[in-house]
């Protein structure tokens, strides 16, 4: 499992032309995971206009906003497909809500790192049962934890290859993408939301605040993940 080669590859190409190239190597054994922010509307675009094999999932937590529930569907139409939804072990959490309480991620880190491992990342763990390379949207730019990662990576834990086809692309790039192509996305992106999860746990930013800031945000922790792209279980980036 040595993403060099990859890397090599698909070092001079565009977003489409990489994701393309993916789609010959890997096909239905590439999975694309989104949460309908804006970099992934980009990702989904270049997936589906090109009627690649790779998979669409999405992790629905059950607190999620309207506005992303919409957007779901009114991609689906729109491509004329339906993106694979993955759900939390009921009960696992029902056990977890009724020990702890509906809203106890506010209560201490350790319960919002639990409630997001229960809701986003065991049934990713589903999703990517089977695959070969996952694919994600994340930028450089929108921490300051991920300002250290490349585009290819390894997650031994996972025995899978990550890719991170819109690195480096800035917030500026991803909204003209998006504007050019005519690519549906989260009306609440124009209400000072760059980074959408669940509705309890995110909040429009301030002008001059960090792009992350909106997320968790009574928490004091630095880096603030919710565990879907830790590698082999930890917060530091490894490097592919």
């Amino acid at each position: 499992m040595d993403p060099a080669p990859l890397e090599a590859k698909l070092q001079n190409l565009g977003l489409e032309e990489s994701l393309s190239f993916l789609d010959g190597e890997y096909g239905s054994q590439a999975v694309f995971s989104t949460s309908f922010g804006l970099e992934d509307q980009a990702i989904t675009h270049a997936i589906l206009s090109q009627n690649l094999k790779i998979r669409i999932v999405t992790l629905d937590t059950g607190r999620l906003f309207r506005e992303t529930y919409e957007l779901h569907q009114i991609t689906n139409d729109k491509y004329k497909t339906r993106i694979e939804t993955y759900f939390p072990d009921a009960e696992k959490l029902e056990k977890f809500v009724n020990a702890n309480g509906p809203d106890s991620f506010y209560a201490s880190v350790e319960n919002r790192k639990e409630c997001c491992h229960i809701r986003k990342v065991v049934p990713l763990e589903r999703a990517l049962n089977g695959a070969k390379i996952w694919i994600t949207g994340i930028r450089r730019e929108q921490s300051g934890f991920r300002t250290e990662m490349s585009k290819f990576e390894i997650d031994s834990a996972k025995q899978i290859i990550k890719y991170h086809p819109i690195l480096d692309w800035t917030w500026e790039d991803t909204k003209k993408y998006v504007k050019d192509k005519n690519i549906p996305y989260n009306p609440l992106h124009d209400k000072g939301y760059p980074s959408i999860g669940c509705a309890p746990c995110t909040r429009a930013i301030e002008p001059g605040e960090d792009f992350r800031a909106g997320r968790w945000w009574w928490e004091n922790e630095s880096a603030k993940e919710c565990g879907l792209h830790w590698v082999d279980g930890k917060l530091t980036p490894k490097k592919g």
